[in-house]
């Protein structure tokens, strides 16, 4: 039977060495322990034989396998953990792609550890659920959210939302009927206050193509679905009924 995840411990796969030891160094004077790997399926492996971490800091490019089929592997097998890819790969379609495939944060490699440090933490945090809320919710209709596991629902079957997603949709779905605004919904999956994207207002884009990747998401589901409205200019809102 796996383990449960140590609440403390982080996975670290990279193939240099000097970042590797160092970042897990420095986790331990965080107040982490650290796990590390030099190659992706080391990690697979080690999850395979039933052992878990609290979130998993990931490499992107690796001679033996690179952290995108890390990832895929890892989500196939049913591991929710959140993943950060710690890169040197800093454009645009880099970041798309590995949000896409289920991390819910993409860092550059030459950010300061301060900064990969409160992004962890705002990962982990979004991962906990919140003290006093029910596990499960049903809420208007069709969708039901289970808190405690981040996951999602939709005329009973599951909607394969990354960590992030699921916290707008519950957002958006606690609050069904009056419209969100796009800072509020960012702040929900980045933490209050955090800067991304081009100009003081870039996260409306992140925002945008974030409901965007969950839309498509509930219309493989049901072709129909329409319970998020757009207001235009503002933001986002759940639909009643």
């Amino acid at each position: 039977m796996p383990a449960a995840a140590d609440a403390l411990l982080i996975a670290v796969v990279d193939d240099d060495n000097l970042f590797r030891d160092t970042i897990s160094a420095n986790l331990r004077e965080a107040g982490y322990r650290a796990i590390t790997f030099d190659n992706g399926p080391a990690l697979v492996d080690w999850f395979a034989k039933g052992n878990r971490s609290a979130a998993l800091l990931l490499d992107w490019q690796m001679p033996l396998q690179d952290g995108p089929t890390t990832l895929e592997q890892l989500r196939s097998a049913g591991h929710g953990l959140p993943v950060i890819f710690l890169t040197g790969l800093n454009q645009p379609i880099f970041e798309e792609k590995g949000l896409k495939l289920g991390a819910v944060d993409f860092v550059d490699k030459s950010k300061s550890f301060a900064i990969i440090l409160q992004r962890l933490r705002i990962a982990l945090a979004a991962k906990a659920p919140v003290a006093g809320e029910a596990n499960a919710v049903s809420v208007e209709g069709g969708l039901v959210l289970d808190v405690a596991s981040a996951r999602a629902s939709w005329n009973n079957a599951q909607v394969d939302l990354t960590h992030g997603e699921f916290k707008v949709v519950q957002l958006l779905a606690q609050r069904a009927g009056r419209d969100v605004g796009y800072r509020e919904i960012y702040d929900a999956v980045r933490g209050v206050g955090f800067e991304a994207g081009q100009g003081p207002e870039g996260y409306r884009a992140n925002v945008r193509a974030m409901v965007k990747r969950i839309r498509q998401k509930f219309r493989d589901l049901d072709t129909e679905f329409d319970a998020i409205e757009t207001y235009p200019g503002f933001g986002y809102r759940w639909r009643h009924g």
